[in-house]
């Protein structure tokens, strides 16, 4: 499938009901703000945080972020929350406990009378899918291809383990999620997340190990719910400078050895041919 995708590293959730976390949101240098309707909302509040989240928007946007907002399964829930989201101006939603493509597509339908209803262009609000069933991972790939909205795919541990009757330990979690990444890949959106666990917040050293190896198993991107973690996800999920150039200098280094008839050339002690020098060309393409 062929879509724009967001060049995304950061998604920092906030309770849409805490103003304090949302007032502080734009400084923490989150590439996306999630404004949280679900979990982190308690049941007797979700119309309260509904009602907040025009201001919400506005306030969470003036760093730059994009802004998502985070819905809840229920339907009669969704669609309100739909409705609140998509007039307050959000740019995208987070669907969660998808079970397939034909929920995907109903929600698809009611986002775009929410957009005409608001004023908006058809298609303009982006979403990203949460699978978080064992009933649902085998549908994974028709849930990345049900809708041009769909941008980015997310495996949910913790729900996940518990409706697998396991713990959410990276063993438990691995398989589902490298269909995950799989599913997204293969379907040209963004695999969203990470493999393994963050019980401890405050060990930044052992969540960034575990963005690192993530990253290179082919995930694009990850939320937190901490701001201490957006600076180490950013850094680990983007692309360093030295990493920026190497990718340019083989990029010119094989464009010359195409020029001269050659398809694969050793550079700086490695072979390359096409496959490694595309991998360095989104390199480049994601630093800008």
């Amino acid at each position: 499938m062929t879509r724009p995708l967001p060049n995304w590293r950061s998604l920092l959730y906030v309770p849409t009901n805490r103003q304090s976390f949302v007032d502080k949101a734009h400084t923490r240098g989150a590439d996306v703000i999630i404004l949280d309707l679900e979990d982190a909302i308690a049941p007797g509040e979700k119309a309260a945080a509904r009602a907040l989240l025009p201001g919400a928007v506005a306030t969470v946007r003036k760093g730059g972020a994009d802004v998502v907002v985070r819905v809840n399964r229920a339907l009669r829930l969704a669609v309100l929350d739909i409705d609140a989201a998509v007039a307050a101006g959000a740019d995208g939603l987070i669907l969660t406990k998808l079970m397939g493509a034909d929920h995907v597509r109903l929600l698809d339908e009611h986002i775009t009378e929410a957009e005409a209803l608001a004023g908006r262009p058809r298609g303009e609000v982006r979403v990203i899918g949460l699978v978080e069933s064992a009933e649902a991972i085998p549908h994974m790939d028709a849930i990345c291809r049900a809708s041009p909205r769909m941008v980015a795919l997310g495996v949910g541990g913790e729900d996940l383990a518990t409706d697998l009757g396991a713990e959410a330990t990276p063993d438990a979690l691995d398989l589902p999620k490298r269909l995950g990444i799989i599913a997204a890949r293969g379907a040209g959106i963004l695999p969203t997340g990470f493999i393994g666990t963050v019980a401890d917040i405050t060990d930044l050293d052992g969540y960034r190990k575990i963005l690192r190896r993530s990253k290179a198993l082919g995930y694009a991107c990850a939320s937190c719910v901490h701001p201490s973690q957006v600076a180490i996800i950013n850094e680990e999920y983007g692309e360093a400078p030295e990493a920026v150039a190497r990718a340019r200098r083989m990029v010119a280094a094989f464009d010359e050895a195409i020029a001269r008839g050659v398809g694969a050339v050793t550079f700086e002690g490695q072979m390359i041919d096409e496959p490694v020098v595309e991998r360095a060309r989104r390199v480049i393409l994601r630093a800008r």
